[in-house]
């Protein structure tokens, strides 16, 4: 008999989330609702991330779908175990592209800067012998590493169906959104516009941004270890609780007994937050 509640209580959850999964669908399919026009700008921007990142194997649709099948099957384990603890993997779900698609990004942003030195130096050579700055990046993007490669490819594409050089050089830069980058492509920009030796910029560009990057290194050795101790005071206060809870069960019950304590967990929660965010923004330093 048990066997058979277990049964019928299963197939009636089952039932009842197919119904409502339908219905949720029949609504959002119709390309007038706001359901499904919230849906296509979200696989829009989720689209026009992976084409800055030059991802041709997923789409965005994919990714959306695969978040709502997870958001789905979290629920319903939330549900059906009884486990409020469960609910948490919502947010982390829902966040989970966003947050994977700008380490990729910050990724990719760093290996253009590491590729920049070769760039500067490839165009301003290439400049010595055409005067045309369109020339010298056509000559100088099979020889940069990847990916910024690409990127001037992309650049590149633009001028051939009808940009300028400078709109495509802006675009790239706006795609990339790298402040060495930003100063190399400025050198160029304002080199074009008023003249002089482009070459000479471009080498002069070059040593500032080698001397940006050795001062960048010693900001970061002098950082690190207050980095270091910050990773560590953020863990602390839950590691803890943890050992608190451990060593002895119900020593933090008074807590979510009462109204008050509720409010010392807000309360708390709010500072040690607040003291992380704090602390992030001072080892923040920037040249």
């Amino acid at each position: 008999m048990k066997l058979e509640a277990w049964v019928l209580e299963a197939l009636g959850v089952s039932l009842l989330g197919a119904s409502v999964f339908l219905g949720a669908w029949a609504v959002a399919a119709h390309r007038q609702s706001l359901p499904y026009r919230y849906w296509a700008r979200y696989v829009g921007h989720l689209e026009k991330r992976l084409r800055g990142l030059f991802v041709h194997d997923l789409s965005g649709a994919t990714i959306a779908r695969g978040q709502v099948a997870a958001l789905v099957l979290a629920l319903a384990a939330a549900l059906y175990l009884g486990r409020p603890e469960i609910y948490l993997a919502l947010p982390v779900v829902a966040a989970a592209p966003a947050l994977v698609l700008e380490r990729r990004r910050v990724v990719r942003c760093k290996a253009v800067e590491a590729g920049l030195d070769g760039f500067i130096t490839t165009v301003a050579n290439a400049l010595k012998s055409t005067p045309s700055i369109g020339s010298a990046l056509t000559y100088a993007q099979p020889l940069i590493p990847s990916p910024l490669d690409e990127e001037l490819g992309l650049a590149l594409k633009e001028v051939r169906v009808g940009s300028t050089v400078d709109e495509a050089l802006l675009n790239m830069g706006a795609r990339i959104r790298s402040v060495p980058l930003d100063a190399t492509l400025s050198g160029i920009l304002i080199g074009r516009q008023v003249g002089g030796d482009l070459t000479k910029i471009l080498e002069t560009t070059a040593g500032t941004l080698r001397e940006m990057a050795r001062l960048h290194g010693v900001l970061r050795s002098k950082t690190a270890e207050g980095k270091g101790q910050l990773m560590v005071l953020a863990v602390f206060p839950a590691l803890i609780l943890v050992a608190f809870d451990m060593a002895s069960p119900g020593y933090f019950d008074p807590l979510t007994s009462s109204a008050f304590g509720y409010a010392v967990i807000v309360l708390s929660t709010a500072l040690w937050i607040g003291a992380v965010v704090a602390a992030r923004k001072i080892l923040a330093v920037d040249i």
